[in-house]
């Protein structure tokens, strides 16, 4: 059934995610970022809809302040019930506050309803075809569903990679996978 292998991947990738070594974290947290901004740059995207990490996430917080300081329009997500994501504009990353299920998100409820050049998204593995899995709450599905003019860029550890990951119909394919296999 494909909800006990994900069920079962998303276990094993919790495990493996919380034994990465701080100090190689720390390494390839920052090539990420330079990586992103790099395209960022690049392509000249203006709005950027972002994740605050949480846990043990590749922290793109120098990446977000690099990005404010440019002037780049940064959203992020506040969970809210039934998969909905509420976007809101970040000013800064000393005004957040605790949202549901550990996670992050502005204070300031300055909600942004337009479109978004650039989605960098987290997962707990991926494949070659470009299908990411989450966590499983459905909540990226649904706003990448609504979004598909955006470029969805999905972020990785290398140890996240699988064969298949397995999908469902609602499941969204990323345009792009960041991963670094060295």
């Amino acid at each position: 059934m494909i909800e006990d292998s994900k069920k079962q991947i998303r276990e094993s990738m919790l495990i493996r995610r919380a034994q990465f070594k701080k100090a190689d974290k720390i390494i390839y947290d920052s090539w990420i970022c330079d990586q992103i901004e790099a395209i960022i740059d690049e392509q000249e995207y203006q709005t950027v809809h972002a994740y605050l990490p949480m846990g043990k996430e590749i922290d793109i917080s120098p990446l977000l302040e690099r990005l404010l300081a440019k002037g780049i329009k940064i959203i992020t997500p506040k969970t809210l019930p039934k998969r909905k994501l509420e976007n809101r504009v970040l000013t800064s990353l000393k005004d957040i506050e605790k949202g549901v299920f550990g996670t992050t998100h502005p204070a300031e409820a300055n909600i942004y309803d337009g479109p978004f050049d650039l989605v960098i998204i987290p997962g707990l593995a991926f494949d070659n075809d470009l299908f990411r899995l989450g966590y499983g709450g459905g909540y990226y599905d649904n706003f990448l569903d609504n979004h598909p003019e955006s470029f969805k860029l999905g972020i990785f550890y290398p140890f996240q990679e699988i064969d298949k990951v397995p999908t469902e119909p609602h499941d969204i394919k990323l345009d792009k996978i960041l991963v670094n296999r060295d």
